[in-house]
Formats: structure tokens, C-alpha cells, sequence
């Protein structure tokens, strides 16, 4: 057997399979490896897991053979690539508490939610190894001895960009990140979000559905492919176009499901990229004259909003104790409040 990479000890949790999976573990099996159940190989090659927590990670999609999910009966056969996956990048050290203020919206023993600014990354990795919503995290925590940042059983059931701002739930208790997380797999939560999109959309409500996945020419962003594309996962998006404001619009958006970039991937995909969206075209003129004094108040407008105009507004799910219906509202950040305002006031000035 050949360990190719590796991690910390597993502590195994169902997902959301909604989410971006990051490897944490892979095997190679040998070329005379007997016919063995995926979940006693996998208990012999992991510190400190057992079969259960194992059988546990299948069951929730985390278990990967030659990339696909298997059930922890499948039987390795040799040269199988066997990996673990899971809803977060793999931590490379222990996680620091940092003081970096956090806008609390709720908090009891078993769930925290958060209204997380514009430019705070939510997870280590990627050149990202401080700073983020995590090291957060740790500091409010510092004091609650049952809270361990590095354990994968705690912590963000979900996830939104860095330039995004808006609501985000922690589970605090194993128990609650197991609940939360059938919550979004069964898709029950309630996701709502506004944005500032490049033209009006038209119809002004409506349903998009496409996959999206990778974007081959560009591993930066993600693309929609047709929905019987098997290399990507399906996503629907519904629409509301709530103020037109001329050249732009505020829309509200809800999600059925939840892929990487899903808003800003599917109002490109209808022709309004968001508002300032620079990994998606947003960033340039893409509606109105070119005159001097446009292209000075777009440039202004941009300075405003520095960022996608994308808000995470409303999160509801049942509490994972209680079972108590719970909803909860952030309201537009003040950049994004201060760009819609601007707009308002131009097309006044147009009357």
C-alpha cells in the first residue's frame, strides 16, 4: 500500500453534498491487494478512526473510489484509488485564534449564526492561512472548552465567497452539524440572497437550471454545462427582479441548490453578470453610453462597492435540538446600500 497524502485523525460527519469536497486522504492499493470491504481498509490506514465513523463518512458521500462515492461495503480491489473527502480544505497546522471582530446575529448552546462581512475568507488554505472566519472562530471560542476548531464534527455547515457577505450557521455539537447537514442535503434550509445584477433581467421572475462544474479554460471559475453534462453537478436558481434601476437591477435570489459560484455563474449565464463581478465579467461597462460622465460614475460606483454586489440575506432552518423553525435577516451591507442609492439617483436625474 501507498499513502500518497494525508492529514490529522478523522473525525467522519455527513455533509452537504451541495458543497465543494476537498481530499484529505488518499491510498493507492497494491497491485496484490486482496478483495477487501473499503471501510476495514480505510480502519486500518487511519489513526484513530473506527469502523463506524468510517461506515459514517460513506453513508455521506465522503468515501471515493477512483472518484466515485461508495458504500462501505464496496471491496477494494487492486490499484484502487481510495479517497476522503470532506466539506473543508485540509488544515496544514492547528488553527490560531485571532481577535478579528464577529457580527454575532445568534447564538445558544448548539448553533451560532454570523453576518459575515465583504473580504473575510471562511477557511485556511489556498495562500489564505490567517485572517479568515475560522481564526475567528477560535477566538470566540477560546473560553468554551468543548469547541475545538480543528475538529471537522464542528464548525461551518456552509459556506459563501470571500466578497460575499451575509449569513452563515455554526454548529457547535456534533450532533447539530449532523442535523444541519441533512438540513441542506434534504434541501429544506431557506437561502435567500440580493443582488445588484448588470441589465434587468426578462422576464422579471424566473427559474434557472443548468449544471454547473469547472470551467475547463479556466480552473478560477466555474461554468454551466447541459444538465445531462456528467462531469457537473445540476443547480437551479430562482429569480426576482425587486427595483429595475435602468442599466442595472437589485434582484432577489433563491437557492434550490447550493454549487460553488451558483448566482453569480447563473445571472452571467442569463446575460447580467453581477454588479463588479470581476472573475465573471462584472467589472467592466456592460450596459448604458460610454460618455466621460458615465464612465466617471461607473468608476465611482465601483469604488462604492469594491467587491461582487452579492448579500446573503436570509438563512432558515429547523433548529437541530428543538426542531424550532428559525429564520434569521441581515440587512444590506452599506456598500451595497450605498451603490443602489447611487443608482437611484441617477436615473432620477434622468427624468
Amino acid at each position: 500500500m501507498t499513502e500518497v497524502t494525508g492529514g490529522d485523525a478523522l473525525n467522519f460527519q455527513p455533509e452537504d453534498s451541495e458543497q465543494e469536497l476537498y481530499e484529505h486522504f488518499r491510498f493507492v492499493a497494491d497491485k496484490g491487494q486482496q478483495l477487501l470491504r473499503v471501510d476495514k481498509f480505510l480502519v486500518q490506514r487511519l489513526e484513530k478512526s473506527s469502523r463506524n465513523r468510517v461506515q459514517q463518512a460513506a453513508e455521506a458521500g465522503c468515501i471515493l473510489v477512483n472518484g466515485k462515492p461508495v458504500k462501505s461495503n464496496y471491496r477494494v480491489k487492486p490499484l484502487d484509488v481510495v479517497s476522503v473527502v470532506m466539506d473543508r480544505p485540509r488544515y496544514e497546522f492547528e488553527i490560531t485564534a485571532e481577535d478579528i471582530p464577529l457580527d454575532v446575529v445568534y447564538e445558544d448552546r448548539e448553533v451560532l449564526v454570523v453576518n459575515k462581512p465583504a473580504g473575510l475568507v471562511v477557511h485556511p488554505g489556498h495562500g489564505n492561512y490567517n485572517g479568515t472566519l475560522v481564526n475567528a472562530l477560535a477566538w470566540h471560542f477560546r473560553d468554551t472548552p468543548d469547541y475545538d476548531v480543528n475538529d471537522p464534527r464542528l464548525g461551518l455547515v456552509h459556506r459563501i465567497d470571500k466578497d460575499t457577505s451575509g449569513l452563515l450557521v455554526v454548529a457547535k455539537t456534533p450532533d447539530a452539524k449532523t442535523e444541519l447537514g441533512k438540513q441542506f442535503f434534504a434541501k429544506t434550509t431557506k437561502r435567500e440572497y440580493i443582488c445588484v445584477t448588470w441589465g434587468v433581467p426578462a422576464p422579471a421572475s424566473g427559474r434557472i437550471e443548468t449544471n454547473i462544474g469547472r470551467n475547463p479554460k479556466d480552473r478560477l471559475q466555474m461554468a454551466t454545462f447541459p444538465l445531462d453534462d456528467p462531469s457537473s453537478k445540476y443547480a437551479a436558481t430562482n429569480y426576482e427582479v425587486i427595483e429595475p434601476l435602468g442599466h442595472v437591477a437589485v434582484v432577489r435570489c433563491r437557492l434550490e441548490t447550493g454549487r460553488t459560484h451558483q448566482i453569480r455563474v447563473h445571472m452571467k449565464h442569463i446575460g447580467h453578470p453581477l454588479f463588479n463581478d470581476a472573475r465573471y465579467g462584472g467589472d467592466q461597462i456592460l450596459r448604458g453610453n460610454r460618455s466621460a460622465a458615465y464612465n466617471k460614475f461607473i468608476a465611482n460606483s465601483f469604488a462604492v462597492c469594491p467587491r461582487q454586489a452579492l448579500h446573503a440575506r436570509t438563512l432558515g432552518f429547523r433548529h437541530p435540538r428543538t426542531g424550532e423553525e428559525m429564520f434569521f435577516t441581515a440587512e444590506i451591507p452599506a456598500d451595497m446600500a450605498a451603490l443602489i442609492e447611487r443608482w437611484r439617483k441617477y436615473m432620477d436625474g434622468l427624468k
